[in-house]
């Protein structure tokens, strides 16, 4: 029996789970009436107990997966496209991926074998598309992670003032991101998730308020020299830069993929939309306001991050409280592309939730392969801007426009056979838009990142690949 099929056969609900009318409850009964999970398996005593968090700590976790690297690239698109256009764009994608986001909620409840992209791309598309999403969303966590290393670096580099070379401030990141990833369930990494927050958030709220009451941000000319800031309310961009402005703010809002993976580790799925929406309302209205204030105080001085804008003191004071923030960040995007494999190789065996010494091994193997191929990334593109616009286009499209629209497609478009309403008819258009201009930025946003990435290394402005340099600026 196919693994689609095997766990479809066991998805019945049990008597004494409650599920609302059409919606399939992702737990079923064994033999002996113990509490089997579709992803999991067996949940109970002597094993792992996944299916643990509640709905604060799941809007907790949903929220780190966005508020993270993105939030330090955000101003950037208002600094290429203007004021205006800059944050049209910021709230216009975030409630765009919003919606994506929902998808995600409803493909899972009809669906709760589903654990990750993996088992997406398998129902919509059969084997080739599980070994294409299995890819792709795996490699996408890796990517983030290796994103994360840079600002890690960044930050040692200016706390330290250089103290050493820049690789092994990238090897501290890597080995405290295996630590911390390494650790087994959600609910656990939820505690880093609450750090990384309040320390991102925290972090970037002082070097608002900074660059707000200083003279003049650090990349401008010292006193006593005069310095004039440029800010436009539009700005004539070029087609590149607007591109790599939306990959930008796609990276920014990219989280969805993990959004299964987070769901299924829930007490109570039911109750996902309740995190959703505490989740997007802070992360965009976070968003749009730092995009807003940075991007008005800084002009053409911003700084990429954007934690380097203030004046030199701030600037080591904010690197130093964003630090735990940028290790969550690694650590929660490697969690979950490590998960996936491991739950992908060990699904439908008593090793996926035992304690046993094939179930260590094999999970701490995958995590220390993750990590090591984000430090390689990391170092062989050792620069933020140009990376993150790259990896928003190349798999942020794909994971959280494509694929949602074709989730929302494969459940509801044979409901067009049978009388549609108006709804259906708007809803389907947005789906589609979804594929269609995803599809586009994933085309025009590689280009773009890719002759980002060109033209800082010809013009000699960054750092080369493993090098010791200092990447502080």
């Amino acid at each position: 029996m196919s693994f689609k099929a095997d766990v479809e056969a066991r998805a019945s609900p049990p008597s004494s789970t409650a599920t609302p009318p059409n919606e399939k409850s992702p737990y079923t009964a064994d033999v002996y009436g113990a509490e089997v999970d579709a992803v999991f398996g067996a949940q109970g005593e002597g094993h792992v107990n996944y299916t643990s968090m509640g709905w604060i700590k799941t809007a907790v976790i949903l929220t780190k997966t966005q508020i993270a690297l993105g939030i330090l690239a955000m101003p950037t698109a208002l600094q290429a496209l203007g004021g205006v256009p800059g944050t049209l764009l910021i709230v216009g994608l975030g409630l765009l991926t919003t919606w994506s986001d929902y998808v995600v909620g409803l493909f899972k409840r009809n669906h709760p074998e589903v654990y990750s992209m993996s088992d997406v791309g398998f129902i919509l598309f059969g084997k080739t598309g599980r070994e294409f999403f299995t890819a792709a969303y795996a490699l996408f966590m890796i990517a983030i992670t290796g994103a994360a290393f840079v600002p890690i670096s960044i930050a040692f580099n200016t706390i330290t003032t250089h103290a050493t070379c820049t690789v092994v401030w990238a090897v501290i990141g890597a080995v405290g991101c295996f630590a911390g990833a390494s650790i087994q369930t959600l609910n656990r990494v939820s505690i880093i998730g609450w750090i990384g927050v309040g320390a991102i958030l925290t972090s970037v709220l002082i070097v608002t308020i900074g660059v707000g009451v200083q003279d003049r941000p650090a990349s401008a000319p010292q006193a006593p020299l005069p310095w004039d800031k440029d800010i436009h309310a539009f700005k004539k961009a070029s087609f590149w830069d607007a591109i790599n402005s939306i990959s930008t703010v796609i990276f920014g809002l990219c989280g969805t993929p993990a959004f299964f993976s987070i769901m299924s580790e829930m007490k109570d799925q039911r109750m996902y939309n309740r995190s959703l929406a505490l989740c997007q309302t802070l992360v965009i209205s976070t968003y749009t306001v730092i995009g807003v204030v940075v991007y008005y105080y800084c002009g053409q001085y911003l700084a990429a991050p954007a934690l380097g804008s203030a004046g030199p003191l701030l600037k080591k004071v904010c690197y130093g409280i964003a630090l735990p923030g940028l290790f969550a960040s690694a650590i929660l995007y490697c969690h979950c592309g490590a998960k996936l494999i491991f739950v992908r190789l060990m699904r439908n065996s008593e090793h996926l939730t035992a304690h046993s010494f094939t179930h260590w091994a094999v999970w701490l193997g995958i995590v220390g392969v993750c990590t090591l191929l984000a430090f390689i990334l990391a170092m062989a593109i050792p620069f933020f801007g140009p990376l993150v616009s790259l990896i928003g286009a190349l798999f942020g499209t794909i994971m959280c426009m494509q694929s949602s629209g074709w989730m929302w497609l494969h459940d509801n478009w044979a409901r067009r056979k049978h009388s549609p309403g108006l709804s259906f008819w708007l809803l389907a258009a947005l789906n589609w838009f979804l594929i269609i201009f995803g599809s586009f930025i994933w085309v025009a946003g590689i280009t773009a990142g890719a002759i980002s990435i060109r033209d800082a290394y010809a013009s000699g402005t960054v750092s080369k690949p493993f090098s010791c340099a200092d990447n502080s600026g």
